[in-house]
């Protein structure tokens, strides 16, 4: 098939406000976070201004729309899209951190674009959860990952966009052709497609094996791969990191659960809520808090400081949550949950610490009933 995304650029100049956005608090026994509905090209900073949610309708006047509630996730509230398959998407529901045409989230890539050329392992990795409904909707589930060549632009990026995509649904394919099969890199097994728009190459990354979540994707080894192609270069910069569906026909239902992208060995996260547990035994500490929360789920993050007069090599943390707590998705760390107690330890990165340095662990997790912090942190 062919698709074209140049009305993508159209539509994001345009920058149309079209719908509204209903914001509704619930009333319970806790506060809970408000909710937003987002329809044509409306957007909302979510996670503390971290992320940004946005509808991104660009090629379709059917009615079609998001919601969230304020967390870095959002659903497919609605939608009566129905563009040819052999054309381009009516819409791409997303979220993101980076710059998408001059909207920009806060921090991340926002304040650091990296050059390709600085782009290696572990530099910038993402980890997305999704739900797939199936059914008759024709959509794809991808990443759309830009590279400009100069660090920031307020239009249409020049340099290439990056798609890889977990899965797809109905008689849709990447753009372009196929140019290689069964590449694998960094721990997934990809089919290869490239093809020309207008002022920029799209390059697809199809996985073989069909995928409703990805942890810690590792961007700068596709992008590596992509220069060593010839589609990217080593002096362009990578200025934004988005994750949605690209629909075709319908959508209800698709769902992003939770989303994070790692700049540096470090993820972005917004201000800390006053809940707190510190703890700590030997020569290090770990603090935990709640930094943003919705409806049975929340984000939360521990902060690893080396409490010792000498450099630490290497930490575990270990608590116990005191309820149903059930973790999806950690960053900055290798962890494993039996139960209610969980382990945490350290990346090749961020295990080293000078005395009084601090690294931070974030994740996001589900949760019924009530979501009292652990007790404790151990660290050691």
């Amino acid at each position: 098939m062919t698709r074209s995304r140049s009305a993508l650029a159209t539509g994001a100049a345009l920058l149309l406000v079209i719908g509204c956005v209903i914001a509704a608090i619930a009333v319970g026994t806790s506060a809970r976070a408000a909710t937003s509905t987002l329809c044509q090209e409306q957007t909302a900073s979510v996670s503390g201004g971290t992320y940004i949610v946005q509808n991104n309708e660009y090629d379709s006047s059917a009615s079609e729309c998001v919601t969230t509630d304020g967390g870095a996730d959002f659903t497919v509230a609605n939608s009566g899209i129905s563009n040819s398959t052999s054309g381009s998407p009516g819409a791409y529901p997303s979220i993101y951190q980076g710059c998408h045409w001059g909207d920009c989230s806060s921090g991340g890539l926002t304040a650091s674009p990296v050059e390709v050329s600085s782009l290696t392992a572990g530099k910038v990795t993402t980890s997305w959860a999704t739900t797939q409904p199936g059914g008759s909707s024709d959509y794809d589930v991808a990443y759309d990952i830009w590279f400009n060549q100069t660090p920031t632009t307020t239009g249409q990026p020049n340099g290439s966009e990056l798609m890889v995509w977990l899965n797809h649904n109905g008689p849709v394919q990447p753009f372009g052709s196929e140019v290689a099969s069964n590449v694998t890199l960094g721990g997934h097994t990809y089919n290869v497609w490239e093809g020309q728009q207008s002022s920029w190459d799209t390059i697809t990354y199809d996985m073989t094996s069909p995928a409703t979540s990805v942890s810690n994707l590792d961007v700068g080894t596709l992008a590596q791969d992509m220069v060593s192609r010839g589609y990217t270069k080593s002096s362009w910069y990578l200025i934004d990191v988005e994750a949605g569906f690209e629909l075709w026909q319908g959508g209800a239902g698709l769902a992003t659960s939770s989303f994070s992208v790692s700049v540096n060995g470090s993820s972005p996260t917004p201000t800390p809520t006053p809940t707190s547990t510190p703890s700590g035994s030997g020569a290090c500490s770990g603090a935990y808090s709640v930094t943003s929360s919705w409806p049975g789920g929340f984000q939360g993050q521990v902060v690893v400081t080396n409490t010792g007069p000498a450099t630490l090599n290497g930490w575990k943390l270990g608590w116990t949550f005191p309820g149903s707590q059930v973790i999806n998705n950690l960053w900055n760390g290798s962890y494993t949950q039996a139960g209610a107690a969980v382990t945490v330890t350290s990346e090749s990165y961020d295990g080293t610490l000078a005395p009084g340095a601090s690294t931070t662990v974030g994740f996001t997790a589900t949760y019924s009933g009530s979501n009292t912090a652990p007790s404790s942190v151990s660290c050691t």
